[in-house]
């Protein structure tokens, strides 16, 4: 930020169950769900999101086999939270109908507000071209993989709309007929080959964690005129400490 390197540790404290991070330069906190300044000489400052992908190991490693792996010293185990009807440490600040609270989502974040793609909605759709403030956004979901990803599907100043072929392993553009590979969102045939889809940062969540920080986000294949919302308000600024 500003030329300057900062270093992030683990405060031990969290705002609507969501981390807060500290950095060792001023101790400033941050939000590692918003990247935003929480608390402290840098507050209102805000972290460049970086595109990732969350996958399985197997469909991972097939793509990318020199891949450098943290070493935690022993397995990564399974996690019974995933599967159980608790909310957090805290339980949510608010009560959104809209989705189960537990329901896993990619949410994508804009200049002024926010979406969110439920799985139970990728799962019955695997290609979605779709757009969110004036961006035209090609949504890809795996269900066997749990994988959930955004691009951007202008290229060349042109919008594209895009299919799967038959094997579910590349796409095409109706406009040009060029095929995308799947995996890479590379253009391997035809008048764009060579050009790439850029990924767009999203972030997996539960639901009842993404309305809690983004009250008024759109959800995919909802009603415009959906009247369900938020049932309660709850404080956006409140800190507590993580029990030991």
């Amino acid at each position: 930020m500003e030329g300057a390197v900062h270093q992030f540790g683990v405060s031990g404290k969290l705002t609507m169950n969501g981390m807060l991070m500290f950095d060792r330069e001023t101790d400033t906190l941050w939000s590692h769900i918003t990247g935003e300044a929480f608390k402290g000489p840098l507050k209102g400052a805000q972290l460049s999101a970086v595109p990732v992908t969350h996958t399985r190991w197997r469909e991972w490693v097939d793509q990318h086999p020199d891949t450098k792996v943290l070493d935690k010293r022993g397995s990564y185990g399974f996690d019974s939270y995933y599967q159980s009807s608790r909310k957090g440490v805290l339980g949510s600040t608010r009560n959104d109908p809209r989705l189960g609270p537990k329901e896993l989502l990619v949410g994508l974040r804009g200049q002024s507000g926010a979406k969110a793609y439920s799985f139970s909605a990728l799962a019955d759709q695997q290609l979605i071209n779709d757009s969110f403030e004036e961006r035209s956004l090609l949504v890809l979901f795996d269900e066997k993989s749990q994988t959930g990803q955004i691009y951007d599907r202008t290229v060349d100043g042109q919008t594209r709309t895009l299919e799967l072929l038959e094997g579910d392993t590349a796409l095409r553009d109706a406009e040009t007929g060029t095929t995308w590979d799947r995996s890479t969102l590379e253009a391997t045939d035809g008048p764009l080959t060579g050009a790439t889809l850029q990924l767009v940062p999203t972030t997996y969540s539960f639901w009842f964690g993404w309305s809690d920080y983004y009250p008024t986000t759109l959800v995919y294949g909802e009603f415009s005129g959906s009247s369900k919302g938020p049932s309660s308000e709850g404080p956006l600024d409140s800190v507590v400490r993580r029990p030991r």
